[in-house]
């Protein structure tokens, strides 16, 4: 695998991992997400990493294959720039529905 393609793979794998830090000593629980700035902005800056690495990807190997990776960097280009439109539950269904997928797909690619 490309060097290139790898490093991003890893920038997604270690984003993911950073996300879900922030929620090892909490409840997974919207109304608890929603109520910490802190967690949020966090998350939200993860979910940039992650979106802005699979721009790269995509752009370098349009064949390598990623569920959900169009909506992933369309969910990044919302965050920065239209960030008074962020949908907390967009944001809170992705960290809970769509990054576990991602990271299993993403370990496969990297072979762990």
């Amino acid at each position: 695998m490309d060097i290139d393609l790898k490093a991003w793979l890893y920038d997604i794998l270690n984003a993911i991992n950073e996300i879900e830090s922030f929620l090892v000593d909490t409840p997974k629980d919207f109304q608890f997400y929603q109520s910490d700035l802190r967690t949020k902005r966090a998350v939200e800056r993860n979910i940039e990493i992650i979106g802005e690495a699979m721009s790269r990807i995509l752009k370098k190997d349009k064949a390598l294959e990623i569920s959900n990776s169009r909506k992933l960097v369309d969910v990044r280009n919302r965050i920065i720039h239209g960030y008074d439109s962020v949908s907390d539950e967009v944001i809170w269904s992705i960290v809970i529905r769509h990054l576990p997928l991602l990271q299993d797909e993403v370990e496969k690619l990297l072979g762990e």
